[in-house]
């Protein structure tokens, strides 16, 4: 009987396989898509995300990134980190590398999707096959989330994200968040040429219609598309526990609130370490204090960021007041980009 099946193969999938390894376990992956998989995301690694794949042994090509700059066209603000440097990785380059990482690890990954689930005790029937654990990391949607009954109902304001890839050489080592009404724009640098362009916004429109709110951005960047844009939501997903017998999730299947904070990857990371914890010491209850613990900072910030912005003055003040309390600022930022 294997000790553990983990349920998506994108990065945080493939960390806790890796993670796994390391332990001694035996591990399976299934990811019912082939290959490198693309997803819209800012594609902007914190300090403890660039660690955390570092420990792993897994090196993206990207472009070193120094900071965050927030900017509302007419003022801007910078926080630079102190924990180490982060990097803007496209996302598929990031996925390639932790799949050669597993296969030089060893890891099996079938492609398969996990169908059906029941609990037995002392371990999991996955589609028929007797498992030890199962780690759902099967995304923003998970269907292991879904057929166990785990997803909790939606609350508050609905947000969607969309991105592009830029021809265009990056003017910043910074990753710049430029705000609106409509939104925010995240631009990152990820190549000697190309920045990737994303927009969140609670406004279903498209890609090009939201950028307008960001005309000076819209300049810089018109007539360089790259990529076709890629959309995702609504982001905010929730889970009524992170545990059920002897599945663990992780990552977004765990329950994401936004990506306004940009840390998304660094606390999947951080997730799948606890959870392949959890499962080496046979206690998989334990991880749902350790994911608690992980994103407290997380939530804390996201949420309050969130719904104080829901209010037009609120969001229009917010880089004033960065600039006026700047090291307030730099700590929100250095809090979250260091490692877990």
């Amino acid at each position: 009987m294997r000790d553990l099946l983990v349920a998506g193969g994108g990065p945080v999938g493939l960390a806790a396989a890796l993670y796994a390894v390391r332990s001694g376990l035996a591990v399976t992956v299934r990811e019912p898509r082939a290959g490198a998989i693309d997803k819209a995301c800012g594609e902007g690694l914190m300090p403890g995300a660039v660690a955390a794949l570092t420990d792993l042994g897994v090196d993206p090509t990207g472009r070193p990134i120094e900071g965050i700059r927030y900017v509302d066209g007419r003022r801007r603000v910078d926080a630079r980190f102190t924990s180490g440097t982060g990097r803007g990785v496209r996302r598929t380059e990031l996925h390639s590398a932790l799949l050669d990482r597993a296969d030089a690890a060893g890891v099996e990954v079938e492609q398969a999707a996990v169908a059906r689930v029941e609990q037995r005790g002392d371990h999991v029937v996955v589609d028929g096959q007797p498992v030890r654990h199962l780690v759902a990391a099967d995304g923003l949607h998970s269907p292991v989330r879904r057929m166990l009954g785990l997803d909790a109902p939606r609350a508050g304001l609905r947000r969607y994200g969309q991105r592009v890839h830029v021809a265009c050489a990056p003017w910043s080592s910074l990753v710049e968040v430029h705000w609106a009404a409509a939104g925010e724009a995240y631009v990152t640098p990820v190549g000697e040429d190309e920045v990737g362009v994303a927009l969140l916004s609670s406004h279903r429109r498209p890609f090009a219609e939201l950028l307008d709110a960001f005309p000076q951005l819209r300049d810089r960047i018109a007539g360089h598309p790259r990529s076709p844009v890629l959309g995702a939501g609504p982001l905010r997903q929730r889970s009524r526990r992170r545990v059920q017998g002897r599945v663990l999730l992780v990552g977004d299947a765990a329950g994401y609130v936004d990506a306004l904070t940009g840390e998304g990857l660094a606390l999947g990371l951080a997730q799948a370490r606890a959870a392949v914890d959890a499962v080496v010491a046979d206690q998989p209850e334990a991880y749902e204090a350790s994911w608690r613990r992980l994103g407290r900072s997380h939530d804390l910030l996201t949420l309050g960021l969130v719904t104080a912005t829901r209010v037009p003055s609120v969001r229009r003040a917010l880089v004033p007041a960065a600039s006026a309390a700047p090291a307030v600022f730099r700590a929100a930022v250095n809090q979250l980009a260091r490692p877990a």
